[in-house]
């Protein structure tokens, strides 16, 4: 070792004291003996511009700040440590793992280093900037349908143990079950917390995915008196929600309508939580990226969903509070998503720079559905004419549908003309009558854009915040234009 540095073993760490450039002062920089020894222990920052207005303070546990990206970093390194105690995962062995993402990236670091190969399952919803980070890592991506009722044999969990059985060597590391997931959380993030805020942190918020963070985490400091508040999409089952779809990935429980036994992790424990924020797509988005623009801190979705929500809870205490809010990831893992202009406008969260928009010539409300499953019959009666978006069953009150909810388009009186010819197609399924799933544009896209993208011929679905709110043939759109619209 160079004069004038000093080294001290720290569980595998070793601390530097290195002198700087001035030569007056002397810093001191960690060295790790692996990749490994740089998980957990993440920074903790007050956020200052976004909260503006406020008088408590609101801090965010940085967990981007693992070397693999994540939170989910701890909870794959504590998984594959237990399972090797265990024995469960021997040299040479394989690790498999249904997952959005991350976590899968946590284990195929893992793996990389302890000489492991890893097999990832995953929606094909999730960003791609995950799938390459999979990859990158040498893991083997297997996508699957992330449409599929929980009872699916290629649902994304149900595969994942499949293949891990069929593989020799193979373990599931099967987070949503795995105690060492929260458990992982009860030893670190938890007394984390309550160390660097000197013990003043009065409320915890966090999402909840498989529920591991939000629990452990939450477990540990609920002991010295702490509130937990889980922050969680407006329509996931977790928190009343109707299950349909949202867009930010890794947080919540979405339900198929198809779905014969809907089961919750063993991982989150509902006991935990004090109360949920219920917090919309839009509001979680338009937060990320102000994190981004107003605070300097680049995050995931989820991380939105966290913030909006810790923000909602500090809008209702005073000076003598603090919150802490967890943020799950980088959003280095979703500039093609929450951080594109052109995907965000075209889903209906942002306005283009300029118009005119499609709003200005189709109205906003007024989506007819029918349901899968519903006769021909039955959707005359109610609808005579007119086109009509066919979607999955949903028991809601809500007269928008999400947009990977809608299957595909039915035009009311051709069914009429069908049945007048055969009255016998009168008790068909619709969905059988129904076209492919229609085009989508956003409210707040140019209307020139909009239809110069499109092909000529088809309905149109017009989202809001990522939900359909009507459906138009694409006529509209061209009337709108050449009117001038």
């Amino acid at each position: 070792m160079a004069p004038g540095y000093e080294a001290a073993d720290i569980s595998g760490s070793r601390k530097l004291r290195i002198p700087p450039l001035d030569g007056r002062q002397w810093g001191t920089v960690t060295v790790h003996e692996s990749v490994l020894d740089a998980v957990g222990g993440t920074p903790l920052f007050r956020l200052n511009r976004i909260t503006a207005g406020l008088t408590a303070a609101v801090y965010v546990k940085v967990e981007f700040a693992n070397p693999g990206g994540s939170v989910k970093d701890r909870a794959a390194l504590a998984m594959v440590r237990e399972a090797e105690r265990l024995g469960d995962l021997q040299p040479g062995g394989v690790i498999v793992e249904g997952t959005s993402g991350n976590t899968g990236i946590g284990l195929a670091m893992v793996g990389a280093l302890h000489g492991y190969r890893t097999i990832v399952v995953v929606p094909d919803t999730i960003a791609r900037e995950k799938i390459a980070l999979l990859r990158a890592y040498g893991a083997q991506v297997v996508p699957t349908s992330g449409k599929l009722p929980r009872d699916h044999p290629a649902h994304v969990n149900n595969m994942a143990r499949r293949i891990a059985a069929e593989t020799p060597g193979g373990w599931h590391a099967n987070q949503y079950d795995n105690p060492a997931n929260p458990h992982i959380h009860e030893l670190t993030t938890g007394p984390e917390i309550w160390e660097q805020t000197g013990g003043r942190i009065t409320h915890l918020v966090a999402g909840v995915g498989t529920g591991g963070t939000i629990s452990g985490t939450g477990r540990y400091l609920k002991q010295h008196g702490v509130s937990v508040v889980g922050a969680d999409p407006a329509t996931s089952v977790y928190s009343g929600g109707d299950g349909s779809p949202y867009f930010v990935e890794s947080i919540g429980h979405f339900v198929h309508p198809a779905t014969v036994t809907d089961t919750w992790p063993l991982s989150y424990d509902q006991g935990v939580i004090d109360r949920f924020e219920r917090i919309p797509d839009r509001e979680s988005l338009l937060t990320t990226r102000r994190l981004a623009r107003e605070e300097g801190l680049l995050v995931g979705g989820s991380a939105g969903t966290a913030v909006a929500a810790a923000l909602r809870v500090a809008a209702e205490l005073g000076p003598e509070h603090l919150v802490v809010a967890i943020l799950p990831d980088s959003g280095r893992s979703y500039l093609s998503k929450y951080f594109d202009d052109d995907w965000m406008t075209r889903l209906g969260f942002l306005d283009a720079a300029v118009g005119p928009y499609v709003r200005d010539v189709v109205p906003e409300r007024g989506l007819a559905v029918a349901h899968s499953g519903h006769t021909v019959a039955a959707v005359l009666d109610t609808r005579p004419e007119g086109l009509v978006a066919v979607v999955t069953p949903r028991k809601s009150d809500d007269p928008t549908r999400s947009a990977p909810e809608v299957l595909g388009v039915v035009d009311a009186a051709a069914l009429r003309a069908l049945v007048a010819v055969d009255p016998g197609r009168a008790d068909d399924d619709v969905a059988v009558h129904a076209g492919p799933a229609p085009a989508a544009v956003g409210a707040g896209e140019n209307l020139a854009e909009a239809r110069g993208r499109l092909a000529d011929e088809g309905p149109v679905l017009v989202l809001v915040d990522g939900r359909a709110v009507t459906l138009v043939p694409r006529s509209a759109l061209e009337q709108g234009l050449a009117a001038g619209g």
